[in-house]
């Protein structure tokens, strides 16, 4: 039988062989991941469709393939032997406490009838990897990610804590990000996989950068009276994010200035100005970066855009995210003022035309019209954009624009009352 990769919609019409979980020869069960692919924005596991033995593996890892190609072929078998050698379920066989228990009725090292697909951990492939190699099993792990969600941090906690074993003692001593931010411990010259989603985003950002000729206007904006009007909204009993009003803001002004609402098509030699605002929200997680999509922010009110990004946002940490939440945008943006930037120029989601980063915001010492020295709350901004597509007047007006509503609030919340 053959395991194609099947449709995943939604304009993911390729993907990238990373891993083989198992290989030719190997008996597996109905339902057993047998490889790893990487699309344009997420891990999918290709499993079993029977019971049975991996007959051919046809491509070769490392190799893009169209959706609808044979990955591989299992040839089924009605009742095969539990799997002894296959990496790829070391994750689910018995601990060695388990494996002196008596086993009434069942298979040694076979999975009760009961435990099927729906009950496997909460693991990225990634972790369920690291798992393996340090021959791990998931279900013995608490994990302390969002929903149960086990990370390597949990695994490698795991290992630490169990009790010394001399087979594995060379093979515990790695470093794991501690969050986020990219912290972690090196205890010895290591090296970390570059396969699964960061190198997704590295081919991603590549062919951005050097296919855009990328331009960065900066600007700074008075943030005093938004943070007064959030104060008063606040007292009412009305909790608007502040990226709420700066995407409000965005979808006003790329309505007025739709050249940075637009892709360019090479191909056919046009620039497709796009009716709908959808903003993509570059979101930092513990599988990397991600694009959730907040679609038609031109026809939401303050209160829509609110609560659709928190949602958006959660999904994204959870990894809880459909393919169409994380295709389609046409304009991004990066909120990096609470890690604390104060400025940066960064690379535009292709292929759309623009993107803006928000830095951080704090009271500085400006001179106002009078020639008085007062102390306001300001914020700094970067517009990167295609200059293939704009012109740097027109990312003046654009982000001026953006000031201008951001500056005086109480444009943007006119549906409030």
């Amino acid at each position: 039988m053959e395991v194609k990769l099947h449709d995943i919609g939604e304009g993911l019409a390729e993907g990238d062989i990373l891993t083989y979980l198992v290989k030719k020869g190997d008996r597996v069960r109905a339902d057993q991941p047998l490889v790893e692919v990487q699309t344009a924005k997420m891990v999918a596991e290709l499993t079993s469709p029977v019971s049975g033995i991996v007959k051919d593996i046809l491509i070769e890892t490392g190799n893009t393939i169209a959706v609808g190609t044979t990955v591989l072929t299992v040839e089924a078998s009605e009742n095969p032997p539990a799997p002894k050698n296959s990496s790829s379920i070391k994750e689910e066989l018995p601990s060695p406490a388990e494996k002196s228990a008596p086993q009434s009725g069942a298979i040694s090292g076979a999975l009760p009838a009961k435990n099927k697909l729906a009950d496997r951990v909460k693991a990225a492939p990634y972790t369920r990897k690291f798992a393996r190699q340090h021959q791990v099993d998931l279900k013995l792990v608490q994990g302390t990610g969002r929903a149960g969600r086990i990370t390597v941090e949990d695994v490698y906690r795991f290992i630490e804590n169990r009790k010394p074993d001399a087979s594995l003692a060379s093979n515990v001593e790695v470093s794991t990000p501690s969050s986020t931010d990219g912290r972690c411990e090196v205890k010895q010259t290591e090296t970390i996989p570059f396969t699964g989603r960061r190198k997704q985003i590295a081919l991603k950002m590549t062919k951005s950068l050097y296919t855009i000729p990328h331009v960065s206007h900066f600007e700074e904006i008075d943030m005093t009276a938004l943070l007064n009007y959030r104060k008063k909204l606040k007292a009412l009993d009305v909790n608007i994010s502040v990226v709420a009003f700066f995407i409000k803001a965005l979808a006003i002004s790329l309505k007025e200035y739709p050249i940075f609402n637009a892709k360019l098509d090479e191909g056919k030699e046009v620039i497709k100005l796009e009716k709908e605002v959808h903003i993509g929200l570059a979101t930092d997680t513990e599988e990397g970066l991600i694009v959730p999509v907040l679609r038609n922010a031109e026809k939401k009110s303050l209160r829509a855009i609110h609560a659709e990004m928190k949602d958006l946002t959660k999904k994204a940490q959870e990894n809880k995210l459909t393919v169409k939440e994380m295709t389609g945008s046409t304009f991004t943006i990066s909120n990096v003022g609470p890690m604390g930037s104060i400025g940066a120029t960064p690379i535009i989601n292709f292929p759309e035309t623009g993107l803006m980063a928000f830095h951080k915001t704090k009271k500085m010492p400006i001179v106002n019209e009078q020639d008085e020295i007062v102390i306001r709350s300001m914020m700094n901004v970067t517009l990167a954009f295609d200059h293939r597509v704009a012109d740097g007047g027109a990312a003046v007006a654009f982000t001026n624009r953006f000031k201008a509503l951001i500056e005086n609030p109480p444009l943007l919340t006119l549906e409030l009352v």
